[in-house]
């Protein structure tokens, strides 16, 4: 067993590994669940009410990802006891993604939790791993072992103590999610982790990939209602200003390489945290392009008023975020205003109820403006 010493944060060529692409399956499976409970939810009329859940189990989903990911960009030695302990992860991940639709309803998670603590047994067992390859890191790794140890303690004794969905419960998960934000804060006070920043850079742009693989699946669900006859010119037109959407999204983040310039602490955590709205956006897209087929197809409760928030609200989010975790950090002249000047016009188009078509030609407006010509 070689000793899990640190990697080289200036190593070039740096890339995922396979098995950090496998463990994304995992990420895939889970946010794919949940952002499908959402659209029903939408297209029934309760969007509003369960969007808190969706909040929470999105966070939960992209917490574990983040723990793995920026431990394995700093100390991935890619041997057999640490692809063990990444699979352990991943055995827990996934009976947390299997309940995944079922937490959603009224977030009891009494398996889920199994899951939890199942990939922190793997989690902690990687830091305690670092931490005893030498004294370097020994101060780093023991808090983050602690650290996830005990905010595991809390998630555990909120199950235990309230009830699922209840205030007490949402107020309590929000005091054990500031602790777990917490954690790297202060474990990295101790001696920053050495990540490597455009291996860091290409994991958030895979998350983001899978992300807007939510709405190109409901494209495909609105093409798919071609092949049944039903509400063919409408569900044409919705798909394909889908589509529009997607991929002008996909050009907007992608047009920057360069999207963390530094490894300085405080921009990274800014960066970092920054994508989990951004993230979270990006699959309610696809959640609005589906409820946006419903009503077209006569199958939802809601209408297009309500319709053009659940797509409207989502763009805006991720224009207003990405301007803010990257844009206002470069120097862009006109170019700058993009995004939040056209996040603001998907708030207006909200407000007026515009349809997806709409939606489409003002995000390529958005893309047309931002994406450099060359």
């Amino acid at each position: 067993m070689r000793p899990l010493h640190p990697r080289d944060p200036h190593e070039p060529h740096r890339a995922s590994t396979q098995l950090e692409l496998l463990f994304d399956l995992v990420s895939v499976i889970a946010i794919s669940a949940i952002t499908a409970a959402f659209h029903h939810a939408a297209s029934d009329g309760h969007g509003l009410d369960v969007l808190p859940n969706y909040v929470f189990l999105f966070t939960a989903i992209w917490w574990a990802w983040m723990n793995f990911t920026w431990f394995a960009s700093a100390f991935d030695n890619d041997d057999q006891i640490y692809r063990w302990l990444t699979m352990i992860i991943m055995c827990g991940a996934l009976i947390f993604a299997g309940g995944a639709g079922a937490i959603f309803q009224n977030l009891s998670f009494q398996w889920g939790l199994l899951g939890w603590i199942i990939m922190r047994i793997g989690m902690i067992g990687l830091w305690l791993r670092a931490a005893a390859s030498g004294v370097t890191y020994r101060k780093t790794a023991l808090r983050y072992a602690a650290g996830i140890a005990l905010a595991q303690a809390g998630w555990t004794a909120l199950n235990l103590l309230t009830i699922p969905g209840s205030p007490a419960f949402m107020w309590g998960a929000i005091l054990v999610f500031a602790l777990e934000f917490s954690v790297p804060a202060l474990a990295e006070r101790a001696r920053p982790t050495p990540w490597h920043r455009h291996h860091i850079i290409e994991r958030y742009g895979l998350l983001t990939i899978i992300v807007l693989g939510e709405g190109l699946l409901s494209v495909a669900h609105g093409y798919g209602l071609l092949f049944e006859g039903n509400a063919e010119v409408d569900a044409a037109i919705i798909a394909t200003a889908g589509l529009v959407i997607t991929f002008c999204l996909w050009a907007l983040y992608f047009c920057e390489t360069e999207h963390l310039r530094t490894k300085d602490n405080l921009i990274a955590f800014i960066w970092g945290y920054g994508h989990l709205p951004f993230f979270m956006g990006a699959a309610l897209i696809g959640g609005g392009i589906g409820v946006e087929l419903d009503v077209a197809d006569h199958r939802a409760v809601t209408d297009y008023t309500a319709v053009a928030w659940y797509l409207g609200g989502p763009l805006a989010l991720c224009l207003i975020v990405l301007w803010v975790i990257r844009d206002s950090r470069h120097d862009l002249g006109l170019r700058a205003w993009a995004l939040p000047i056209m996040a603001g016009m998907m708030i207006l188009g909200s407000l007026l109820a515009i349809p997806a078509w709409a939606f489409a030609l003002l995000m390529l407006a958005t893309a047309l403006w931002r994406v450099p010509l060359n």
